[in-house]
């Protein structure tokens, strides 16, 4: 056991919350979120344990895609603020002790974007080869549509300039050609300004499509995993300690290819997707079988590098992993009307609506996502319980802005209603008068203050970042047991996934070793037997978290 790697490597035992500037707090009543708003509330982010916030797109857009239409790399969109109030708020969070990171989105740009409108005004511009053009849509281009609501097709006639370009988001986000070693080095000089002006590493999105070569007229000249690596080398000779969290969202073995080989050397964490999946399927089962099989096909990593788990994105909650019968389970027990699903692959909806306000079973999904061999992500709003607005189209209905009190706007904006830059959850019970921070801040048996105590007793378990994870077979199905151990420490983490209490037995290898159990969190009990047998009681939706302290051992 090496405690100081914790700080070498701070990512693996990181609490991340991921963030819309747009949306989280308005300090000028314009009816828009911005950086000096942001600043205004960071001490409710150190409350709560966070250590690295990461930044959802706050560059200048045309705002077409919630800010994943990007026209300037190297600015803050005026509506958010300037440079000089992000430079505020990132001393501030250092301040506080929080890290932040930020979207990296360098797959395509605007259409808006300088660069494409030079490209697109001649074909002899200097940046014409930063994207892809065609004459003609080439044989075996990539079919699968993104948004297919929106989109029929990936490629985009332009009549000025006689040529098709390629798109694999929205058609008003054309694709940089990553092939073009000119591009490659525009990412570089990105990447090495925002770590300058004292950014912690990146979110890179969309990190396949990032990398996908297909549809292009040559293949590069260098293998774009070597590229990758290439990335990380210059970012941590930038800033030794940053981190690249990348969103790839495929099948176990191919995500393990963009950690690079055994020896690492590409990303150093992924979202994990797999498993946010099988967490969906496990709760509406009631059964830990789903988490089981899915941890059983996680992939080794290199010891430094981790995967960042989340019960909520701030996209849809994609499930595209599973059957078509699974997912047909899950649609008609969290999203049965077709309002709340999004592109036949996903829900459009938060944690707490899911789970029909049950809070045993909304705390029961943090407690296993926090559980996970991982770092914990958790969206804006999380803490509170927020819900979505389906009155807000696509995937936009889980980013409505975050409710501080039971006030106007929930405290978000002192601008009138119709001004906001995306209307707050309506109703009583699950807008800000039923729930909202400040009052939550009061409550001792609040959503906001159990969920400090998570993160708090998460972060004193690294053996869950840097241990070795094991099941502890109970054979009742629904119960989800796990143990940690690293070097001479050990704790056990046990979970019930069903709505009635249960009480299991299994035999547990080297129970005689572990010595007096120390509940840290959760309600249930947990008894060794001298003939290593494990007795477990837990409540319905409950969880149990213990350490193990043997014999002539402390902390």
């Amino acid at each position: 056991m090496d405690i100081s790697r914790m700080g070498d490597v701070w990512w693996k035992n990181a609490i991340f919350y991921c963030l819309d500037v747009e949306t989280f707090q308005d300090s000028n009543g314009d009816g828009v979120g911005d950086f000096a708003g942001l600043t205004r509330r960071i001490d409710h982010l150190a409350r709560l344990g966070v250590t690295c916030i990461w930044l959802m797109p706050f560059y200048p857009t045309m705002n077409q895609d919630d800010g994943y239409d990007i026209t300037d790399y190297y600015g803050v969109d005026p509506r958010l603020g300037t440079l000089g109030d992000l430079a505020v708020f990132l001393r501030t969070a250092k301040d506080r002790g929080i890290r932040v990171i930020a979207d990296l989105v360098v797959n395509h740009t605007s259409d808006r974007h300088p660069w494409f409108l030079s490209a697109a005004s001649d074909r002899d511009s200097p940046f014409r080869d930063w994207y892809v053009w065609r004459d003609e849509i080439p044989p075996g281009a990539p079919k699968d549509l993104v948004f297919p609501d929106k989109e029929n097709s990936n490629w985009e006639w332009h009549a000025d300039t006689g040529q098709f370009y390629l798109h694999r988001f929205y058609r008003h986000q054309p694709d940089l050609n990553i092939g073009n070693p000119r591009v490659r080095e525009e990412i570089h000089k990105i990447v090495g300004f925002w770590l300058q002006l004292g950014l912690s590493g990146f979110r890179v999105d969309a990190v396949p499509f990032l990398l996908e070569t297909q549809g292009l007229d040559r293949p590069p000249e260098l293998d774009m995993h070597d590229w990758l690596r290439d990335l990380r080398s210059f970012v941590q000779r930038r800033c030794g300690e940053a981190v690249l969290l990348g969103e790839v969202n495929l099948p176990y073995q191919d995500v393990r290819r963009f950690y690079g080989d055994e020896d690492g050397g590409e990303l150093n964490m992924c979202l994990d997707f797999n498993m946010n999946q099988a967490l969906a399927l496990a709760l509406v089962r009631e059964d830990a079988g789903p988490l089981v099989h899915s941890m059983r096909a996680m992939p080794e990593l290199h010891p430094d590098d981790g995967w960042a788990h989340f019960a909520r994105n701030h996209d849809e909650w994609s499930l595209d992993k599973l059957t078509e019968a699974e997912r047909g389970q899950v649609f008609r027990a969290f999203g049965p009307d077709k309002d709340m699903q999004l592109f036949g692959r996903g829900l459009r909806r938060r944690i707490p609506t899911m789970m029909k306000g049950n809070m045993d079973r909304i705390r029961l999904v943090y407690s296993i996502v926090f559980a996970l061999p991982g770092a914990p992500v958790l969206f804006y709003g999380e803490e509170i319980g927020m819900a979505e607005n389906l009155d807000i189209p696509g995937r936009q209905s889980v980013r409505s802005p975050m409710q501080w009190t039971d006030g106007p706007n929930g405290g978000f904006s002192t601008a009138p209603g119709d001004r906001l830059s995306r209307p707050v959850v309506p109703g009583t019970r699950w807008g800000p008068k039923g729930v909202n921070a400040e009052a939550q801040e009061q409550d001792g048996e609040s959503l906001l203050n159990w969920m400090e105590r998570l993160v708090r007793r998460r972060r004193e378990m690294p053996e869950i970042a840097f241990g070795q994870w094991s099941f502890i077979p109970f054979p009742d199905a629904a119960i989800f047991a796990l143990r940690y151990d690293w070097g001479d420490r050990t704790v056990l983490l046990l979970h019930n996934l069903g709505k009635r209490p249960c009480a299991s037995r299994c035999r547990l290898d080297g129970a005689e070793a572990l010595g007096r159990l120390i509940p840290i969190q959760g309600q249930g009990r947990l008894s060794l037997d001298d003939d290593q047998t494990a007795s477990v009681e837990l409540p319905g939706y409950g969880s149990l978290w213990l350490r193990a302290e043997a014999a002539g051992r402390q902390g």
